[in-house]
């Protein structure tokens, strides 16, 4: 059933289907690794490159978060890694001839795919109104078009400056800093759509809306959780860890709806041993129902409290707050509910409660299998619940472990991008600028598309990402997108975002963490926070792709300088000659970063101070930890219907599609694909390579339709599929969030799967 796809882009939606693998890494991801990385760099950049990457003298990693270990491998990189580092430092070029052959129009036809594999963009290209072509633009004209539409603005509200998770601590710094002296506070970010429901649990219940563990303390665990994670795909050198806590003593219990390669088994890449036999990881799986985390939680914290000794009645004293009116909510979880909600066996929850009851050291680590459902803030607060009862926050090998995605991501949030900063960052930046920012909340993710679809919002500025792919309801989003004035894009590449443009758009071509930045002061560097809170230089080394590139910092400093003008007192011209200008600044205004220039030439970095992690200090509105005792909820699943969740394949990164297999799965060459329990599908007659329409079901009654995907029968947990996204991001309503947090709920969808058409 395949469809025509313009010419040279491959089909998408024609997959074949192999065997499920039950290992992950070994041999193949290294021939893969190789064949990639050759394929888009040749082979004397490939092995320049690849042996720089995560080095304490290289550059980060472009992919994932993920610490680097103390003790670092000659390869400390995974396949996925590679793969990232493959497509930044990639020979293949979009030049202004590429523009000139390709209107907007035809690159609108493309998949995100293709548009990938083009190259590295060489040069700004602006789109004028009612143009049918990308044009090439000096970088002169193209600060000045951004100027004249944000001087026709009514108001700075009226603009909007979007950050990806691969922003440096630098230009997040002064991107913040320029949208505040303009004066607005809309500094959505990549969080708002994965962690956000992650800060805000833990904001509330422990002071400080990050983990609370380090490497080393995995390698101490008695037991980890790893809930709503797939770390084989998503942040495959979390393997290695989990190894050297397997060798250590560790147990794993795996808490997901899908088997997964990696924490099956681990085949290590780097050692003889690894590669032949591999190390089994997971001790205990509980295949869970989708949405059904909150309920398995709040029923182990209830047996928990009715164990003799069980709970550590001294940290629960001294330290939290909340813990009479938490008890009386959890003593009434219910064992009927819990099953019903979970999908699971009784046997294998008391399973689970046996090897936490054996545990003095506990760390529950997760990711957007938790944190992206309607009701996910609840469960996030549900398992600190479940840390706190047992003292395991504060402790050495215990704590929270929310696992980031892009490389910066939980940075750009420490650097203030964010849009509803606290008064305390405020009252810094107005000491040490001068000037008084804004106070009131700005616009997240959400809310900065219904701005944007209102006519609220008519500038939008993204530094970085793919922002179109990236954001829920598909067709509302470019239809919003569409509305503005301007759209600007800072790209390394091409994708879809630069095809669905405002009235006038420009693509701004910038630096990878790969190149060398060569400013007026000489060579730079910048820096980045892992997912555990330390902070290190990146240095690229390669060549720039084009002559005609700017560096993340330079493009704001040069932006504010044409924007904000002589009455702007910020040194924006000698922040671009030298970061460490910036630096010295942001030393002056974040916590934590005193020092920053003599702290960040250890080669190793350092550890941002985590309150509670560090004295067990909690601080929140009460000075303790806080139990929590929302209500328990999860997803209804009508006869007939299945609850669908989102994820990545094997060969993706967020938005960013390496290739078209997910070799774990057994998917290959197609992305079109709907994976569904045999079960299940034999009850809906729904047929093994049969292709069938996604339909979503909401309250509002609308219908949302993907259509023609390959029906693969594989061992999901009962009543539930699964799917790739930005594929299936039009079946989420912009208005299904989680409560609180406002991050899109695209993890328990619920869908009835219609035979397509053309089938």
């Amino acid at each position: 059933m395949a469809r025509k796809s313009p010419k040279g882009d491959p089909v998408q939606d024609a997959p074949q289907v192999a065997e499920v693998q039950h290992a992950a890494a070994g041999l193949p991801a290294i021939g893969h690794t190789l064949r990639v990385a050759q394929q888009q760099m040749g082979v004397r950049r490939t092995a320049l490159t690849l042996l720089r990457v995560n080095q304490k003298d290289g550059f980060d990693c472009p992919g994932c978060a993920w610490p680097e270990p103390e003790h670092r491998h000659k390869a400390e990189f995974c396949e996925n890694g590679a793969k990232a580092v493959a497509e930044e430092a990639t020979l293949r070029r979009v030049t202004p001839d590429f523009f000139a052959a390709h209107p907007v129009a035809d690159l609108a036809t493309r998949s995100g795919y293709w548009l990938g594999q083009q190259g590295r963009l060489t040069h700004p290209m602006y789109l004028a109104e009612g143009a049918e072509r990308y044009e090439p633009v000096s970088w002169e004209r193209a600060f000045d078009i951004i100027g004249e539409e944000l001087a026709a603005l009514d108001s700075p509200d009226e603009s909007v400056y979007y950050t990806s998770g691969r922003t440096s601590n630098e230009a997040a710094f002064l991107y913040q800093l320029f949208a505040r002296e303009l004066g607005t506070n809309n500094l959505p970010d990549c969080s708002n759509m994965c962690h956000e429901s992650s800060g805000s649990a833990l904001t509330e219940t422990i002071g400080i809306g990050k983990g609370s563990v380090l490497l080393e303390d995995l390698y101490q665990s008695d037991l980890i959780i790893v809930a709503g994670q797939n770390p084989g795909t998503n942040h495959p050198r979390m393997l290695s860890a989990l190894e050297k806590a397997k060798n250590n003593g560790a147990k794993i219990i795996t808490v997901n709806p899908l088997p997964e390669a990696g924490l099956e088994r681990f085949k290590n890449p780097q050692t003889p041993q690894g590669m032949i036999k591999g190390t089994a990881l997971t001790d205990l799986f509980l295949q869970i129902r989708l949405g059904g985390d909150q309920a398995l939680f709040r029923l182990l914290n209830k047996l928990i409290l009715e164990t003799d000794g069980a709970v550590d009645e001294e940290f629960v004293r001294e330290h939290t707050h909340g813990y009479e009116a938490f008890t009386e909510a959890a003593r009434t979880a219910d064992w009927d509910e819990t099953l019903a909600a979970t999908g699971l066996e009784r046997e294998r929850i008391e399973e689970a409660l046996a090897m936490v009851l054996a545990s003095k050291r506990t760390v529950v680590c997760w990711a957007m299998g938790l944190t992206q459902h309607k009701h996910a803030v609840p469960t996030i607060r549900e398992v600190v619940n479940f840390l706190l009862l047992r003292g395991n926050i504060g402790r050495p090998g215990a704590g929270v472990c929310p696992v980031r995605g892009h490389s910066n991501v939980q940075g750009d949030r420490t650097m203030g991008i964010f849009e509803r900063p606290a008064p305390a960052f405020l009252d810094a930046l107005e000491k040490e600028f001068g000037f008084a920012p804004p106070r009131e909340h700005g616009l997240d993710v959400v809310r900065a598309i219904e701005a944007l679809r209102d006519g609220k919002a008519k500038v939008f500025f993204a530094m970085g990402g793919n922002f179109v792919a990236a954001s829920p309801d598909t067709d509302v989003t470019e239809a919003a997108m569409r509305k503005a004035r301007l759209t600007v894009h800072v790209s390394t590449k091409l994708n879809r975002s630069h095809a669905v443009t405002g009235a006038r758009a420009l693509i701004l071509p910038t630096l990878g963490r790969t190149e060398r930045d060569l400013q007026k002061s000489g060579e730079q560097f910048v820096t980045v926070e892992d997912s555990m809170g330390m902070v290190h230089a990146s240095r690229g080394r390669l060549e720039p792709a084009s002559p005609h590139l700017l560096s993340e910092p330079a493009i704001v400093c040069r932006l504010a300088r044409r924007v904000l003008g002589p009455g702007s007192a910020t040194p924006w011209e000698e922040f671009e000659k030298d970061y460490a200008t910036v630096r010295d600044r942001i030393a002056r205004v974040i916590p934590g970063f005193e020092d920053f220039n003599a702290r960040v030439a250890d080669p190793a970095g350092f550890a941002l101070p985590h309150a509670p992690r560090d004295e067990r200090r909690f601080p929140t509105a009460t000075g303790k930890a806080n139990f929590t005792a929302a209500p328990v909820e999860f997803p209804a699943l009508p006869k007939g219907r299945l609850l669908l969740q989102t994820l990545r394949s094997h060969d993706q990164y967020n938005t960013t599609i390496y290739g078209l297999d997910d070799r774990y799965r057994g998917i290959k060459n197609g992305r079109r694909v709907v994976l569904v329990n045999p079960d299940d599908a034999r009850e809906l007659s729904l047929a093994d390579g049969s292709y069938a329409d996604l339909v979503s079901e909401w309250k509002d009654g609308v219908e949302r339709r993907a259509p023609g995907f390959r029906i693969v029968h594989y061992p999901t947990a009962r009543g539930c599929a699964a799917a790739y996204y930005p594929e299936t991001n039009v079946l989420i309503p912009l208005d299904a969030t989680a409560d609180t947090s406002n991050t899109p709920a695209s993890k328990s969808v619920v869908v009835r799967l219609e035979q397509s058409a053309t089938d």
